[in-house]
């Protein structure tokens, strides 16, 4: 038996392990034995290999997003445009649409508003007729009561005068008398 103490012993069967074995790989699921097993010990050499790599493969992810964003920006960039310029078109359209609207309001509020100011005015000035005539009653009136005539009183009697002179002067034979101007109506006092 001989044979078998030459062999390397498997640490399953077996509670003691030899010093001077290799270190043999903790993982359960791997098979003991195996020389591609083995672990040596990580040196900071081996550390900064991983992070050298790892540092290299986020550049490269960047680099590719970078250039994915650039093609995929330029063709996002095209279509917003593409977007902004029909809106645009759009606006104007409606712009100009509501532009003819507000002018049509406008102009009808514009004709609307000149027809009341006649129909306004045409009141105002029947009305001011109406006043100055009922005012004109009133002062008559007054001048009426207290014996002042009127000036149509004192044109007529003016006229009538004239006739009676003139009948006079043919029956008497005499010169026709000038033509007389109406006198100037009394002044009224204050008070």
């Amino acid at each position: 038996m001989r044979w078998a103490s030459t062999r390397a012993r498997d640490p399953r069967t077996s509670s003691t392990g030899s010093a001077t074995s290799p270190r043999r790989c903790s993982d359960p699921d791997r098979a003991y034995g195996d020389p591609n097993m083995t672990t040596r010990k990580k040196t900071p050499e081996d550390f900064q290999a991983r992070v050298k790599k790892s540092a290299n493969k986020i550049w490269l992810a960047g680099l590719g997003a970078f250039a994915l964003a650039e093609e995929e920006g330029g063709k996002v960039f095209r279509s917003l445009v593409k977007k902004g310029e029909a809106l645009e078109e759009k606006g104007k359209e409606q712009l100009g649409g509501l532009r003819e609207r507000v002018e049509e309001l406008a102009d009808a509020a514009r004709s609307r508003a000149t027809e009341v100011a006649g129909q306004v005015e045409k009141r105002a000035g029947k009305a001011w007729h109406k006043v100055e005539g009922n005012v004109d009653d009133a002062v008559s009136a007054a001048l009426g009561k207290v014996g002042v005539p009127t000036r149509d009183e004192i044109s007529r009697l003016t006229r009538r005068i004239e006739e009676l002179t003139t009948l006079v002067a043919a029956k008497v034979g005499a010169k026709k008398p000038a033509r007389r101007k109406p006198g100037r109506p009394a002044k009224r006092k204050a008070g």
